[in-house]
């Protein structure tokens, strides 16, 4: 299989509109800060919380991981909260300039379940939108045009976590997840293990959204979300995709901040989940999972190598089984693999 597309670029005027944007929804997350930033420690790694008094009350509420970026956000927090008039303004002045630049926006229904579950601290507790929904965003990450073939909408919403960092972060959704669905009128889907409630499907509109989280064990079973307040499937091979997650605006009204998996590691994992697809009924999803693949990976040959580059080695190094499947993937598409090889030399 071998695509025939050309690259095309946004413009330079979109590109920094995209990139004030995602700034500006930065500022907004630090900007309701209530009480004292304080910095925790937890497994050698630093994570910031907003502490404050409710009556007798101490709360802890979760920031995010401790970056030079988010410390120097943070030291400016007051300031940001003064300025909050005029960067709503500006997001939604920034939000006109994209539609007219014809980037990817979300559809209603997806926007207001994004919208609603960013509200509930949703992506702030760690949570990653994964799938085609986040395939989409890349255009703004990388400044890319993505085609209608490429990036079709579809009634799926994927978010992956890690069970380890839920439970680690001592703090939740507010208000929770099952109250979001409930109030956008979805029904929660059974599940084999009895009260373990990882998929919900809005009645209207036939959506679906899944939780995911990665698997370290031999099965790939349900476990428990608790920063979310739901249970997730478990599935060999998303460490990698949701490792060091990056952060992008779905646009949708004046922006959404959400959090999206690397475009290299979002590349690399789709020529291993296509060959998990490759027969049956997931055979089409298969095939769509290796044409962004392939997307991706001749763009990020041109504008990220280096970052290309590491995705794929460390890949490789994971052992026979990803080297198998990443193989298997590239045999169908030439170009793909002569740009992963020539990396590699």
């Amino acid at each position: 299989m071998e695509n025939d597309y050309s690259i095309t670029y946004h413009s330079a005027i979109g590109q920094s509109a995209w990139i004030d944007l995602l700034r500006l929804l930065k500022e907004e997350a630090v900007s309701d800060i209530r009480g004292t930033p304080r910095l925790k420690t937890r497994a050698g790694r630093g994570y910031w919380y907003d502490q404050y008094r409710v009556a007798s009350k101490v709360v802890d509420r979760y920031i995010g991981e401790d970056t030079e970026e988010l410390r120097e956000r943070i030291a400016q927090h007051e300031a940001f909260r003064a300025q909050a008039k005029r960067r709503n303004s500006e997001r939604s002045r920034l939000m006109r300039i994209l539609r007219a630049e014809g980037y990817l926006t979300a559809d209603v229904g997806t926007g207001q379940i994004l919208l609603a579950m960013a509200r509930s601290g949703a992506f702030r507790l760690g949570g990653t939108l994964v799938g085609t929904q986040a395939f989409r965003m890349y255009e703004g990450v990388l400044g890319v045009q993505i085609r209608s073939d490429l990036s079709a909408q579809t009634d799926d919403i994927d978010i992956a976590s890690f069970e380890r960092l839920s439970i680690a972060l001592h703090d939740q959704a507010e208000p929770g997840l099952e109250d979001v669905f409930a109030d956008l009128d979805f029904a929660p889907l059974p599940s084999v293990d009895r009260g373990q409630v990882w998929r919900w499907q809005q009645s209207d509109r036939q959506t679906l959204v899944e939780f995911l989280t990665p698997s370290f064990r031999e099965e790939e079973g349900i476990v428990p979300l608790p920063a979310l307040g739901v249970s997730a499937q478990s599935l060999h091979f998303l460490n990698y995709l949701i490792a060091e997650p990056i952060q992008a605006p779905a646009l949708y009204r004046a922006g959404i901040l959400v959090q999206i998996p690397r475009p290299e590691r979002y590349a690399i994992h789709k020529l291993i989940v296509a060959e998990r697809r490759r027969d049956g009924t997931a055979s089409q999803k298969a095939r769509k999972d290796r044409i962004q693949a392939d997307f991706l990976i001749r763009v990020l040959a041109e504008e990220r190598p280096e970052d290309l580059s590491d995705a794929y080695r460390v890949a490789m190094e994971k052992g026979p089984a990803w080297q198998a499947a990443i193989d298997s993937s590239l045999r169908r598409l030439k170009a793909s693999k002569d740009i992963l090889g020539n990396l590699r030399s």
